[in-house]
């Protein structure tokens, strides 16, 4: 298989993983509170990224690899989890899948920075098109969202594009799935000591769907999809595969409203039609 298709093809699957987390996290804060949530799903995640590393018997990253896999623990195991969990107790989940339309360009500005690549200037063009539509519209709804909780996406969005990009530098190296293994291992203390200190009194209590919604966060959105997601960036390049991310709201809006029964608008649809034209153009000039 061509070696970009296939990095096309991985990331286009990661992005159908992750498109569920927004709506899943929106169904599991209502049962777990979001210090709880974050942990949890690291803690389940980094226990089958154990089982895996001991199983395949892959050997340990170096310690010059040590700093990337912390930035990437940061950005993608604690930062982005928690802040979009914090978040979606203000927000209702179809309005924070919006800002996921700024996720390519964030990725694609660390690309640059950590990865080395240099996309031409009309992918900036595509790019920054689809991101400037994506936050146009986020600033002129009132509806779903809160200032507060718009600065929270929006700070989850700077720290998962930086792990994002660490993490496809390291995947050359150590391989997708290993990367987003180590990183969990790396944050196992830390999150299991926040289990610990946030364990629910009423767990016992929790709805089937707050308990489902656990699950796939913690072993589709926190494991399984990075398994595809950085072995595609590895593959096709940050900047390029990372704009299929532009794709993940629309995706996301359609579990909202189907799962969840959360109103999708015409002008979110208008908005993602907008983006999705967007990735074409910032795929062709990447």
């Amino acid at each position: 298989m061509n070696k970009a298709y296939d990095g096309w093809a991985s990331g286009f699957l990661g992005v159908l993983i992750f498109s569920g987390s927004l709506p899943a996290t929106r169904v599991a804060v209502a049962d777990f509170g979001p210090m709880f949530l974050t942990s949890a799903r690291a803690v389940i995640a980094a226990m089958l990224a154990g089982l895996l590393l001991v199983l395949l018997r892959q050997g340990r990253p170096s310690r010059a690899d040590l700093g990337g896999l912390c930035i990437v623990s940061i950005g993608v195991v604690l930062g982005f989890p928690l802040l979009t969990a914090l978040a979606l107790q203000q927000i209702t989940s179809a309005h924070s899948i919006v800002f996921i339309g700024l996720l390519p360009l964030a990725t694609a500005i660390f690309g640059v920075v950590r990865g080395g690549e240099r996309p031409r200037p009309v992918f900036w063009i595509f790019s920054g098109a689809g991101s400037l539509a994506v936050a146009l519209y986020a600033w002129t709804q009132g509806d779903g969202g809160t200032m507060a909780g718009d600065l929270l996406m929006l700070a989850a969005i700077v720290l998962c594009g930086l792990g994002y990009a660490e993490g496809a530098v390291l995947s050359r190296r150590l391989g997708g799935w290993q990367v987003i293994s180590w990183a969990l291992l790396l944050s196992l203390p830390a999150m299991l000591a926040l289990v610990w200190l946030t364990w629910p009194q009423g767990f016992q209590a929790a709805t089937t769907q707050g308990v489902l919604s656990l699950g796939y966060v913690s072993v589709f959105s926190m494991m399984i999809g990075f398994v595809f997601w950085y072995r595609g960036l590895a593959l096709g390049g940050i900047a390029k595969v990372g704009q299929l991310q532009l794709l993940q709201p629309f995706f996301g809006l359609l579990l909202a409203g189907l799962l969840l029964g959360e109103p999708v608008d015409a002008s979110m649809i208008v908005v993602t039609l907008l983006v999705v034209t967007c990735v074409a153009g910032a795929r062709r000039y990447a």
